[in-house]
């Protein structure tokens, strides 16, 4: 795998304040929710607007995210493409969702690493071939796990993550999409 790779810290004792901290959090959203179920709704947002040649300026919160092709593609490198920026979703809520499930079963976790990787077919984007996905034809994840949990424990955080990883289910399973165009 080519893509770089993201770290947490191998600290301990930041390790075991961090569990605590997100056990504190999975047990309030918990108790919130069972208390009213419409406390677990959240909606996400980002807004772009069309920059120079084919980048991408982004708002999402009080965060500026630029996005660009490389120029095989357009752009001028500026900042990562869109395909890209979904793997850096899935990877980095990949380790979102190590660290909450860790805390949740009580599974000693030192580091995640964790690398993707996507093939894509420019032929579907561009349409120059019928029948060719414009998107990701495969995705490879690669995790690498530290920490005083035996390889059987590290499983089973590795089967509670696949199941509830949220981008990863984005990936995994057709979301429905609408979209509205306005003109004017």
């Amino acid at each position: 795998m080519s893509t770089d790779t993201s770290s947490t810290s191998t600290d301990p004792a930041i390790s075991g304040n961090l569990a605590a901290s997100l056990r504190g959090i999975i047990d309030a959203t918990s108790a919130a929710t069972a208390a009213d179920a419409t406390k677990a709704s959240v909606v996400f947002r980002a807004t772009g607007v069309g920059d120079s040649g084919v980048a991408t300026d982004i708002q999402i919160r009080s965060h500026q995210v630029q996005v660009d092709e490389p120029p095989s593609l357009g752009g001028v490198d500026s900042a990562p493409n869109p395909v890209e920026t979904a793997l850096a979703g899935l990877l980095s809520c990949q380790v979102v969702t190590y660290r909450f499930w860790a805390a949740k079963l009580n599974i000693p976790l030192d580091d995640v690493r964790i690398e993707t990787e996507g093939d894509l077919d420019v032929r579907g984007f561009l349409g120059l071939r019928d029948g060719v996905r414009p998107g990701l034809g495969t995705v490879r994840v690669k995790v690498r796990l530290t920490g005083s949990a035996s390889p059987e424990q590290y499983e089973q955080l590795r089967a509670a993550v696949d199941q509830h990883c949220p981008v990863l289910d984005l990936f995994a399973n057709p979301t429905p999409v609408s979209t509205e165009l306005v003109t004017g």
